[in-house]
């Protein structure tokens, strides 16, 4: 049988098209053919994949990223994460990843480890603390005598004084540290406490002050990453950190006029606080909420507690509230929760809480303690 001649001519054309298409590949083709891999090709309009350690940081960054990036976080909600290690999926998804934010001080203790078997070449690393002139985790607050208010400033070094300079109120004392040291020493040994951890307290971000400089370095950070945003990210972040100095500015207003100037928490996440508002710390045990403090620490406190009638004990949410309630009924002490925002439940995050929010129970609740 022969084929016509119009439908000859319609069956070269049909192959034709169909040649052409075979022809083409996408890039993802190209890629996939000379690497044995897909490798997805970005756009100017793609949004980078940024991966944080934990929820704070995921705050911050979504702040400042908003639409333009998908923010990803490593430790799960309602886990605490002094603690957590990454798993081999959390590897995976490193190495897929655009910009890993941090919050440093030793807060992620695996990330040297992780970050350097890494095959992610391109990886930018934020860490977010960086510049922030750290405390010492090692040492505890005053138990009794002389209150942080004596030794209240801004105390804040600046070694990216780039990423911060718009927002700089710091003074340079640089005698201060080798005083508050010897100081912290002197009230460790009068409250009889050991050393429980070691290296430098990393909750910076609970000073609102001290976050506004760790939104600006997370800023600077996801700016390299794509710098066609950087006036976005700008943009972003001081919508933010207006909120966050408003937040300041409220807890400045709170503290002024207050009975007292001390409070006791399960653990010694409030220092920078603290030291920020001219208030005194006392922690019933050290920098990890899971520590169990010693005899001799829970006596210490129970003895400042009677000494200074202490009305309240704080606990937090993401560990257990044993302690903190013993304390309370031999003191005679209600319990309140001061949340050191390591992470959110899930009540919290089906409340739609944020760092904002939370912040804000953690101000209503020092009042309170503070007017007691």
């Amino acid at each position: 049988m022969k084929f016509s001649e119009k439908a000859t001519l319609g069956l070269l054309f049909s192959l034709t098209l169909i040649v052409a298409g075979c022809g083409q590949k996408s890039a993802s083709d190209a890629n996939t053919a000379s690497t044995g891999t897909s490798v997805p090709v970005k756009t100017e309009t793609a949004k980078l994949n940024v991966q944080v350690s934990f929820y704070p940081m995921y705050e911050f960054t979504k702040n400042v990223a908003g639409d333009l990036a998908d923010v990803h976080t490593l430790v799960p909600a309602g886990m605490e994460p002094h603690d957590w290690e990454p798993t081999p999926q959390d590897i995976a998804s490193l190495e897929k990843a655009d910009v890993l934010v941090y919050n440093g001080a030793g807060m992620e203790s695996w990330i040297d480890q992780v970050t350097g078997s890494l095959s992610n070449a391109s990886l930018i690393q934020v860490e977010a603390s960086k510049g922030i002139n750290l405390l010492e985790g090692g040492e505890h607050e005053h138990h009794h005598g002389e209150s942080e208010a004596t030794e209240h400033d801004h105390d804040h070094d600046h070694a990216n004084e780039a990423t911060t300079e718009e927002h700089d109120h710091d003074h340079d004392h640089s005698d201060e540290a080798t005083a508050e040291e010897q100081h912290d020493h002197d009230a460790e040994a009068e409250a009889g406490h050991d050393h429980d951890h070691g290296g430098l307290d990393p909750h910076v971000w609970l000073s609102p002050a001290l976050a506004v400089k760790e939104v600006r370095n997370i800023e600077a950070g996801l700016a390299q990453a794509a710098p066609e945003h950087a006036e976005q990210f700008k943009q972003n972040a001081d919508a933010y950190i207006a909120q966050l100095e408003s937040l300041d500015q409220d807890f400045k207003a709170a503290v002024t006029d207050s009975k007292r100037k001390d409070f006791i928490t399960q653990h010694a996440a409030f220092r920078y606080l603290a030291k920020e508002y001219g208030l005194q710390q006392v922690p019933i045990a050290g920098l990890s909420p899971e520590q169990e403090p010693s005899a001799a620490q829970m006596a210490s406190v129970i003895d400042f507690a009677k000494e200074h009638q202490v009305k309240t004990i704080f606990f937090e949410t993401l560990v257990s509230s044993k302690v903190s309630e013993t304390i309370a009924s031999e003191v005679g002490a209600k319990t309140a929760v001061l949340n050191p925002i390591e992470g959110l439940t899930e009540e919290e995050i089906a409340a739609g809480m944020d760092y904002i929010s939370v912040m804000r129970q953690n101000l209503e609740a020092l009042k309170l303690a503070l007017n007691e």
